[in-house]
């Protein structure tokens, strides 16, 4: 009835909703407090607004452990509350249509429209790390943590791979 990715999410939020245990806040419209048994963390789950504190649903549109918990312990069909796009029936209307051949390339229209040309400085790097374009604060300041230090002799001015009391070959530069 849903598509594979669904069963799968479905699955799994039935096998955490077990944890959880559910308060009825007002049956006619549908809220619910629930809490989960390990860490004892509480979620209000409105059903009937579907609106849910953990933001699960919202996301992928498919019932959380949540929802889940809350069907079962009210008796209500939790398959209402699964989008429509992952019903096979919606999928198998995606391809029902006709696609239509692109045929010959030598066949096509010439194209009369602007020419792209791409600019070569903004092209990524291939290679190496990839730069931060994170702006920094006050936090990232070298001056606040104070010197580096190396960790296995505790002196200022290099690091653990670097350290001379270190002997082997990663305190000569290889790796």
């Amino acid at each position: 009835m849903y598509s594979e990715f669904a069963t799968k999410r479905v699955e799994e939020s039935f096998r955490r909703a077990g944890n959880i245990v559910v308060n009825q806040f007002d049956r006619r419209n549908e809220m619910f407090e629930v809490r989960k048994m390990q860490d004892g963390s509480v979620y209000t789950v409105n059903l009937a607004q579907r609106h849910y504190d953990c933001g699960h649903f919202q996301v992928e549109q498919l019932p959380c452990h949540h929802v889940l918990a809350c069907c079962a312990n009210q008796h209500l069909d939790w398959k209402v509350y699964v989008h429509d796009v992952y019903k096979m029936s919606e999928i198998c209307n995606v391809y029902r249509g006709e696609f239509v051949l692109m045929g010959d390339p030598s066949t096509w229209d010439r194209y009369e429209g602007a020419k792209v040309i791409a600019n070569w400085t903004l092209r990524r790097a291939t290679k190496g790390r990839p730069k931060s374009t994170r702006y920094l604060n006050e936090m990232d300041s070298r001056d606040m943590h104070g010197p580096h230090r190396c960790t296995v002799c505790e002196r200022e001015g290099h690091s653990r791979s670097r350290c001379p009391q270190c002997v082997g070959p990663s305190s000569a530069g290889g790796h």
